[in-house]
């Protein structure tokens, strides 16, 4: 009976912290770790969290602290994360055939970010369908040279690993096993690894909605959703256009000793990584402060709706966007875009994600850093877990404790959606009885 009485946005927000919780119980125990000793609470809970939440931010290696019972742990939280605990348990019931109800329907649609109630069924088969198959073509891509490097066996695993934390946009990785908190740095001169992990995280980010209409309409771009068009218009700007940008601001400072390609290639990969992927080519606490601030702002935007990315959103700053050049226009009447009205309800949803989001990093960041840390290392740290990028210049580990929690607060919102959590604690069914009379205010 109280689960009836509980709404969508609060059943997704519990269900997100029970899975963090039954993590960090796991993490605890002495079979998850490499020497078999208790691992602390807090660094389980932290280790969850990013992993539930599809993060990557970390204060223990991977591979070096966690056994393989850990490791399979992780990847299970990121897999359950990145697609969400409903879609997944609405597949199996899917696929056992079992019935939905409407309130059932309603919670799934909510959990993929759809509109939509009717072939929901068909719609959840597909996500996860659509999941497996990208993930095992990833696995099959890296496997081989991983199988080249580290063996049959270990190679194989460190394929579904690293196939599975890409697509979910996670950025957890075992190349610790070179150098602890390395990450990806060890491949960047390798084309064909940084390749894969670009295809993996893009398909992973733009969202289902759009993987519908490219199955669907193929080359047929006229057909395709304006949420669509949107999201794909957006993404392919902000990656190129961020790959044009860290290019220029770090040809002559952290690219000065690469050539050409291995700088374009780094670029490009790291435009893509900051999009919510969590990995990284580079060493991140070499960067400079023009690319440290184009790399808080790629991953304050982060992915696209109904996808395993977090941040605001490419259709949130899409939306944002239009509006403010239609207000710079002074036009009359609703912006359009592709043939389409939009509706200025999502301008006041846009605005209050944005706002919401930022005012949380800005609150954590200002905590963090009277502690004595530097500024431009805590805001990264703030952007990077409110966007569940995973991307850190080095700092996670040095966090107080209280700075460790604000993290995983961070990581949460970002995951869930900071709006959805605010409703999902303040959310009441009532209609305002009084309706108080409109005034204007000056505005600018």
């Amino acid at each position: 009976m109280r689960l009836k009485k509980m709404t969508n946005v609060q059943i997704i927000t519990i269900g997100f912290l029970l899975l963090a919780l039954i993590g960090a119980c796991l993490l605890s125990l002495p079979i998850a770790s490499r020497d078999r000793t208790w691992t602390p609470f807090l660094p389980s809970l932290f280790t969850s969290v990013s992993a539930s939440c599809v993060t990557g931010l970390i204060v223990v290696d991977t591979a070096t602290h966690w056994s393989l019972f850990g490791q399979i742990v992780i990847i299970t939280l990121i897999q359950i994360g990145g697609l969400g605990f409903i879609t997944i348990a609405t597949a199996f019931l899917s696929f056992m055939r079992k019935g939905l109800g409407l309130k059932s329907r309603a919670l799934m649609a909510e959990s993929v970010n759809t509109g939509r109630i009717a072939g929901l069924r068909g719609y959840v088969r597909y996500i996860v369908k659509g999941a497996i198959l990208i993930e095992s073509a990833g696995t099959v891509l890296l496997a081989i040279p991983f199988i080249r490097e580290f063996g049959v066996w270990k190679g194989i695993y460190y394929g579904v690993f690293h196939s599975i934390s890409a697509f979910c946009n996670a950025g957890f990785d075992l190349m610790g096993v070179k150098e602890p908190f390395s990450s990806l740095v060890s491949y960047c001169d390798r084309a064909y690894i940084n390749i894969v992990f670009i295809l993996l995280i893009t398909v992973g980010g733009i969202g289902f909605q759009v993987w519908e209409d490219v199955r669907k309409y193929r080359w047929r771009l006229k057909r395709y959703s304006l949420h669509s068009k949107l999201v794909l218009v957006v993404s392919a700007v902000l990656t190129f256009g961020g790959a044009f940008a860290y290019y220029v601001f770090e040809r002559n400072a952290l690219f000065a000793d690469v050539g050409v390609g291995e700088a374009l290639l780094s670029a490009l990969f790291q435009s893509v990584t900051c999009r919510t992927a969590g990995f990284n080519t580079v060493d991140l606490s070499k960067l400079s402060d023009p690319s440290a601030l184009l790399s808080c702002f790629l991953m304050f935007i982060g992915g696209s709706p109904g996808s395993t990315a977090g941040g605001i959103k490419t259709t949130t700053l899409a939306i944002m966007f239009i509006y403010l050049v239609s207000s710079l226009r002074s036009s009359a009447g609703e912006p359009q875009l592709f043939g389409r009205s939009l509706d200025p309800a999502g301008l006041r949803k846009a605005s209050g994600v944005v706002c919401f989001n930022f005012s949380l990093v800005m609150i954590a960041s200002f905590v963090i850093s009277a502690y004595g840390l530097p500024l431009t290392q805590v805001l990264f740290e703030a952007f990077s877990a409110m966007g569940t990028v995973g991307m850190s210049m080095g700092i996670t580990r040095e966090l107080p404790n209280i700075g460790l929690v604000l993290i995983m607060l961070l990581m949460f919102c970002g995951r869930v959606g900071s709006v959805t959590l605010a409703s999902a604690l303040l959310e009441k069914r009532v209609r305002p009885k009084v309706q108080y009379p409109k005034e204007d205010i000056n505005i600018g």
